[in-house]
């Protein structure tokens, strides 16, 4: 099982052991997602935090088999969809499983949707594909999926192309084309990307109602942590490929171990106090061709210390209910002299 793992290897929908995903820079491979293991049982919603270049959408591209072939690869790691191993399968192979056992809701749904198909059409053609329904049965089985995400007068909207949508009504095709054949997994990419706090919310609340009804396993990729506090039982905080801290969300919010994780905390805006005493995060996040060997937090962490130019391995503590891949916080946390100046 792994170590940031809840779910037995017999009940994960989703589970991933040990993933890599290169990618081709100026001919070069270099590893972009480094380790990353999890697994995700029916019901639950894991979030996947971290800036934008942390590799969350990368994660998700490898475990979809979408990498773009000569520029991306699995280097290492295996991923079992609802119990299919699906990092060996060829393409074709693959191609069964995806849209299948596994759904995806793609950031913008403008450049996800075909501009030129009817949406009714777009939903109903992997049921055509997976389920071996007549284009009459699946065409009826999508009316009746947009009247599942709520888009009105769906029988008539069936013929409608993409651009006749709002955003967010975009938003809810794409929904319905993910949940089309009832997948056990779902992964939701910033799935209010571009939407009004109004309509946010309501895409939230359907996804919501969507997973409880159908014992969803959500892997829920954002940066916004009011969403993870709200609609997420686990995170995952990633920053440079890497897995840095993992927890209950409970735990997460109430005290965040990680300096990247204190960090993003610190940065984000909330209601119970002053603009003023937000901290933005020193520096960026580095290129790939950038990126230390060690721990790749460290040119903007203050704990840094020489040991840090070793990559720290994730490591459990409070009882192991909790990991973090810092160094110094796990020699303090094991019981070693406090750093001078930490809490």
């Amino acid at each position: 099982m792994s170590a940031v793992s809840k779910a037995s290897d017999a009940a994960a929908a989703l589970r991933v052991e040990g993933l890599t995903t290169s990618l081709k820079i100026d001919g070069v491979w270099r590893d972009a997602v480094r380790d990353v293991s999890f697994a995700l049982a029916p019901g639950e919603t894991l979030a996947l935090v971290g800036e934008s270049g942390c590799g969350k959408s990368l994660t998700a591209m490898t475990v979809m088999g979408l990498l773009p072939k000569g520029v991306g690869r699995l280097s290492a790691g295996r991923i079992v969809i609802d119990g299919v191993e699906t990092s060996t399968l060829a393409e074709r192979d693959f191609g069964k499983v995806r849209g299948d056992s596994i759904g995806m809701i793609f950031q913008e749904p403008m450049t996800s949707l075909n501009p030129v198909l009817p949406v009714g059409f777009q939903i109903a053609e992997p049921l055509m594909q997976h389920r071996g329904l007549s284009r009459r049965q699946a065409m009826e089985r999508a009316r009746e999926l947009m009247e599942l995400v709520r888009i009105p007068a769906a029988a008539e909207r069936l013929k409608s192309y993409p651009h006749q949508f709002s955003g967010g009504m975009r938003q809810r095709v794409m929904i319905a084309l993910a949940i089309a054949c009832s997948p056990k997994v779902l992964i939701a990419d910033e799935p209010t990307t571009a939407l009004d706090v109004t309509v946010q919310a309501q895409v939230l609340d359907l996804l919501g109602v969507l997973q409880r009804e159908r014992g969803l396993g959500v892997l829920l990729i954002t940066h916004n942590l009011g969403v993870v506090a709200t609609n997420a039982q686990r995170v995952m905080v990633m920053y440079g490929g890497d897995v840095v801290e993992s927890a209950d969300v409970g735990d997460f919010f109430a005290k965040p171990l990680h300096p990247y994780s204190r960090a993003l905390l610190a940065a984000m805006p909330r209601v119970d106090r002053p603009t003023s005493d937000l901290a933005p995060i020193p520096g960026q996040v580095p290129t790939l061709a950038e990126l230390p060997d060690g721990c790749r937090f460290q040119s903007r962490c203050p704990l840094r210390e020489e040991a840090c130019a070793v990559r720290p391995p994730l490591t459990p503590v409070e009882g192991g209910r909790r990991h973090v891949r810092c160094v110094v916080l796990a020699r303090e946390l094991a019981g070693d002299l406090p750093r001078e100046g930490t809490a």
